[in-house]
């Protein structure tokens, strides 16, 4: 999984050699949006990255901080205070929410967070970076007005504080097809790492049964989409 942190840099620094419709229609960067006090933004490319969006005044998120699938360009206008200076095309959030304390028993945790299978597609954009985990994730959708809630448990190994949990509650939903989605979780609760790079090992429930993989991780300093799925965007039933 180290490999698809560092490719999304990569396919940001190709991507942006190209400026045409083509081009702009595919995501060439996961970002994080960040707000400023004098209202303004920045995007957080990655845990050292940072860009000036030099169209973007104001956030199109209602002053959330939320991860996001964008398509840009560098620019050479002065990015002042920030790494780059870039031009944005398009920018889309995709779920955002924070991870959660697991209950003291599976029982509890199975029936408050569902226990419903997946699968976690390794992926450029299924990476933990600047303080959240962000995962592209497949399962088995149906009835486009009945949401799916996923969630993110922390405290699930006594053992290991950075160990994970991934949950899924189709909600009763009664599968037809299949479709990935983006989801992002906070990881303000686990343990500071002290700068430090650790082992964050992510659990969940597959189709073939339990499976698990392995990320690097470092705590946020200063702490604080649409997939192609076949024509339909799953990430908008998620809750």
């Amino acid at each position: 999984m180290a490999a698809v942190a560092a490719s999304a840099a990569l396919v940001m620094q190709s991507c942006l050699k190209e400026d045409n419709s083509y081009y702009t229609s595919f995501a060439n960067a996961l970002v994080t949006v960040k707000n400023v006090d004098d209202g303004s933004i920045y995007l957080q490319l990655d845990d050292r990255t940072t860009l000036l969006p030099v169209n973007l005044k104001s956030s199109p998120f209602d002053g959330k901080e939320v991860r996001a699938l964008t398509n840009i360009r560098e620019t050479e206008d002065p990015s002042g205070a920030y790494d780059k200076a870039v031009y944005v095309n398009w920018i889309d959030s995709i779920r955002t929410k924070p991870a959660v304390p697991a209950f003291a028993t599976a029982e509890e945790n199975d029936e408050a967070y569902g226990t419903d299978p997946v699968e976690i597609v390794n992926d450029w954009v299924t990476v933990a970076e600047d303080g959240y985990l962000t995962l592209r994730f497949r399962t088995r959708w149906g009835n486009s007005n009945v949401p799916h809630y996923v969630n993110l448990l922390t405290g699930v190994n006594p053992e290991n504080p950075y160990e994970v949990e991934f949950r899924h509650d189709a909600n009763g939903d009664e599968p037809w097809a299949i479709g990935d989605a983006l989801v992002a979780f906070r990881l303000s609760d686990l343990p500071d790492t002290e700068g430090q790079t650790v082992k964050l090992k992510l659990v969940w429930q597959s189709y073939s049964g339990e499976k698990s993989v392995e990320f690097d991780y470092c705590t946020r300093k200063g702490d604080g989409a649409t997939i192609d799925t076949g024509g339909v965007n799953y990430s908008s039933m998620l809750r």
